[in-house]
This record gives C-alpha cells, sequence and structure tokens, in this order.
C-alpha cells in the first residue's frame, strides 16, 4: 500500500475533516487575544497553534478509535472504521496517538511555560473523555470540555495567561459541542442501552435528549453574546457573523426533532462546521477592521 493511501486511512480513523469544529474558534481567540494584548503578530506562532490543535485532536480521536475498538466492530454503525476492519492494527494507531502525543507537548513546550505545564493536563482530558461514556451521561460535557481546550490554549500561546475573555468562548465551545454530540448520539441510543454505555439519549426520551441539547446551545449563544458585547468591536461584521452562528444552531433543531432524525449528519457535520467557520470569518473580519 503507497504512502498516500496509508496517510488517508489514518486522517479517515481521526475524521481529520472535523478539525473545522474547534479550529476556528481557536482562530477568533488567537487573533482577539494579539488585538487585546497590543502583542506583534507571528507567522510562526500561528503555526504552533494550529500545530498543536492537529496533534492534540489526533491523540484525543486516535485513543478514542483504540479505547473503543471492540465497542464499533460489535456496533453496525461503527463496524466499517479502520481499526474494525483492520485497514488499522490497534498497535499502530496507540503508536500513532503516542506520537501526536509527543509532537503536542514538544510542540506546546516550544510556545511558552504555561502551554508547556498544561500540555499534559489537555492530553489527560482529550483522551480521558473516551472512557466517561462507560460510566457517566456526562460524557458530551467532556467532550466538550475537550474541544473548549482549543480558545483557551490559542490565548494562553499569545499572552502567557489566562483571561475572562477566552474563558467565555471556552464555554461557548463547550456547551455547544456537547449540545450537538447529543444529536449524533441519538444515533446509537438503542445501542448504548443494551450495551450498558452511557449517553443522555439512552437514558432519556428523544425530546427530553433534544430539549438538554437545545438549553445547551441556548447557553452557547449566551456566553457568545456576552463575549461579544463586553471583548469584541461593536460593528456589523460581529453581530452578523453571531446571528448567522444563531441561525445556524436554529437550523439544526429544526432539522432534528422528536419525530424526525434523519437528517443528523447533515445537522451535525455540514451545520456545525460552518457555523463555527461562518463566525470565525465575521469576528476575525470585525477585530481586523475595527480592531
Amino acid at each position: 500500500m503507497n504512502t498516500v493511501s496509508r496517510v488517508g486511512d489514518y486522517l479517515r480513523l481521526v475524521k481529520f475533516s472535523h478539525t473545522i469544529f474547534a479550529m476556528p474558534f481557536a482562530l477568533v481567540s488567537f487573533s482577539y487575544a494579539l488585538w487585546s494584548s497590543e502583542a506583534t503578530f507571528s507567522w510562526w506562532l500561528l503555526a504552533q497553534v494550529v500545530l498543536c490543535m492537529v496533534f492534540a485532536r489526533n491523540v484525543a480521536m486516535g485513543f478514542n478509535r483504540y479505547a473503543d475498538r471492540d465497542i464499533d466492530k460489535a456496533n453496525p454503525r461503527t463496524a466499517s472504521r479502520e481499526i474494525p476492519r483492520g485497514v488499522i492494527s490497534p498497535r499502530n494507531a496507540l503508536l500513532f496517538v503516542v506520537a501526536n502525543g509527543l509532537l503536542f507537548v514538544a510542540t506546546a513546550a516550544s510556545i511558552n511555560l504555561l502551554t508547556a505545564l498544561l500540555s499534559p493536563v489537555a492530553l489527560a482530558v482529550v483522551m480521558g473523555y473516551s472512557y466517561c461514556k462507560r460510566f457517566t451521561s456526562a460524557a458530551h460535557l467532556v467532550l466538550g470540555l475537550s474541544l473548549a481546550i482549543a480558545p483557551a490554549g490559542a490565548y494562553i500561546a499569545v499572552t502567557g495567561s489566562l483571561a475572562v475573555a477566552p474563558c467565555l468562548l471556552s464555554l461557548v465551545v463547550l456547551t455547544w459541542t456537547a449540545g450537538f454530540d447529543i444529536i449524533y448520539a441519538l444515533q446509537d441510543a438503542e445501542f448504548d442501552r443494551q450495551r450498558g454505555l452511557h449517553s443522555i439519549p439512552s437514558r432519556f426520551s428523544v425530546a427530553t435528549s433534544l430539549y438538554i441539547s437545545i438549553a445547551l446551545h441556548a447557553v452557547s449563544i449566551a456566553a457568545l453574546v456576552a463575549f461579544a458585547w463586553l471583548y469584541l468591536p461593536q460593528a456589523w461584521p460581529l453581530w452578523c457573523g453571531v446571528g448567522l452562528f444563531t441561525a445556524i444552531l436554529v437550523a439544526e433543531h429544526s432539522l432534528v426533532t422528536p419525530r424526525r432524525q434523519r437528517s443528523i449528519a447533515i445537522a451535525f457535520g455540514t451545520l456545525n462546521g460552518l457555523a463555527s467557520l461562518t463566525l470565525a470569518i465575521f469576528v476575525i473580519a470585525d477585530i481586523l477592521i475595527y480592531g
């Protein structure tokens, strides 16, 4: 098998396209940190932040696939993933995780002292998520926390410290991710019940699960409005971005209802990727033009 094909296997293993969920928020936080601290822009620092994002996500997804390999094999929906199919061996998946973990720590350590000290904590969170569904229905929130590290980490990379503003942005990511992960988990609710796995949909009805998802997304929007109102230049690109982000979340919940779950893939992947990317474009434009 050629090298390009093998790289493709590993990109599919970690669902590399889903990097679009958290990466735009990291870039928003990076841009805000530069503007608010009046730091000098550095392409090298931006590259370090992006690499940290990629390496951490590879660890998270690679370890998730390794830890869940037997569960994935038993679930008809996930049986075609790379490890259950034998495309990538468990040993090679674990080596991939270790390599990316070392690269993440090394890259974080090259930025500043605080990113170096927090890098093992970040790895513990993103890897620990994989075991949460074995004992708690709050696993969705832990996944949200894993992605919420991105904006906080980007801010720390620029300033060497943490502040309230990036924490609000992290709250947006945490609740937004947990909300759309509940929608995604609807697909496996019955399987999870049979296997004794924990999730909001396996514990509650479809309607209740979706109400919880809506409540989490309401918190996301409130936190986003607070971040925008308190910390960003007040101009039309900002509120256009916030409005579009909100509208896309509303569209997501109109597609997936207690009586209709056929559009989960669109709601989960397409709309959430569009939401984060659209928000980032308008917020960064707001900072660049009016900051």
